[in-house]
């Protein structure tokens, strides 16, 4: 299967609600806005989205309810190419949203996750597992490994099921990233599943009690993410980049590239499917997150979350 790996994400699905103000309101205060926009996102679909469009074969797993917005971010993933037969329609709860408030190239998001918590871990293994078996032509009498392929898992969907997916895609070969966003934390015996930790430098905070502002704090932080059991780290910075360990616990710094910001909103999603289509290219890590950097730095130019997430042929033209 290596020759014919798969990104496979299980996260959330939400229809954004946007809107532009000059200043962000205070409590009880009404504030003049512009610019209102609904858009596809959620952290799993724009994911999906950006490792599709790096030209990763993708598959996503979530769920969405039978409504218009449920309708529209179906069809969206669909048109950027991302397999959608593990996207469960539900009848009894709604689509999630995000309300997003947009200020001088700043967001605050509220999240409501409706259908995003629907699904167990049980429906995640047994999409997995189906999955890969569907990768064998059919043959289920013996499921191979998934091996080269990428699965990824974020904050956003229920923590036991994201950490019950977790295990499972490790056991069935796929390189797993967990990206704790917003921040929570795994079971402690459920981090040796995860072969790659991604979280900003808020979420690491929260989830090592460092916050990585410089070289020291940074190692720090990275070690501690490595303590908890994690194969690999990397914690992206915003606009100062992305940092690692190298093979000798050495820092290895991967610097922001230049761009207008516009809007941050698919930023960190964007670095995420980037990488994760670069590793399933064969890439190792510190280049796998060159090419986050490269497809972040397009998409803060843009406003949006997937609508701002930009093609593979993009990218290059944009570096040439």
């Amino acid at each position: 299967m290596a020759d014919r790996g798969i990104v496979a994400v299980f996260g959330s699905m939400n229809m954004d609600l946007s809107v532009a103000c000059e200043r962000m309101p205070r409590a009880g205060e009404t504030v003049g806005g512009s610019g209102f926009i609904t858009n596809a996102g959620g952290k799993g679909a724009n994911q999906a989205v950006a490792a599709a469009r790096m030209g990763a074969r993708t598959c996503m797993i979530g769920a969405v309810g039978r409504d218009t917005f449920g309708d529209a971010l179906v069809a969206g993933l669909q048109d950027a190419g991302v397999g959608v037969e593990f996207v469960a329609l539900r009848d009894d709860v709604e689509t999630g949203t995000a309300t997003i408030i947009r200020c001088e190239g700043d967001n605050r998001i509220v999240l409501s996750p409706g259908a995003n918590h629907a699904l167990a871990g049980a429906d995640v293994a047994c999409a997995l597992r189906r999955l890969v078996a569907h990768e064998l032509d059919g043959d289920t009498s013996e499921i191979a490994p998934a091996a080269g392929s990428v699965f990824i898992a974020q904050g956003e969907c229920d923590l036991a099921a994201t950490a019950e997916a977790l295990v499972c895609a490790r056991e069935l070969g796929f390189y797993t990233v967990f990206n704790p966003a917003p921040a929570c934390e795994l079971p402690a015996e459920v981090w040796p599943a995860v072969d790659l930790v991604c979280p900003n430098e808020t979420e690491c905070q929260v989830l090592t009690g460092i916050l990585p502002t410089d070289d020291v704090s940074c190692v720090a932080a990275l070690n501690a993410l490595l303590d908890k059991g994690a194969g690999a780290a990397v914690i992206t910075l915003g606009g100062a980049g992305s940092v690692t360990l190298g093979d000798g616990g050495e820092l290895l710094r991967m610097p922001a590239l230049s761009s207008t910001v516009v809007d941050t909103t698919a930023a960190g999603d964007t670095f995420i499917g980037a990488l994760a289509a670069a590793r399933l290219g064969g890439l190792p890590l510190f280049e796998c997150m060159a090419a986050g950097a490269r497809a972040s730095a397009v998409t803060v130019s843009r406003l949006g979350a997937q609508q701002s997430i930009p093609t593979r042929a993009e990218v290059e033209h944009w570096f040439g």
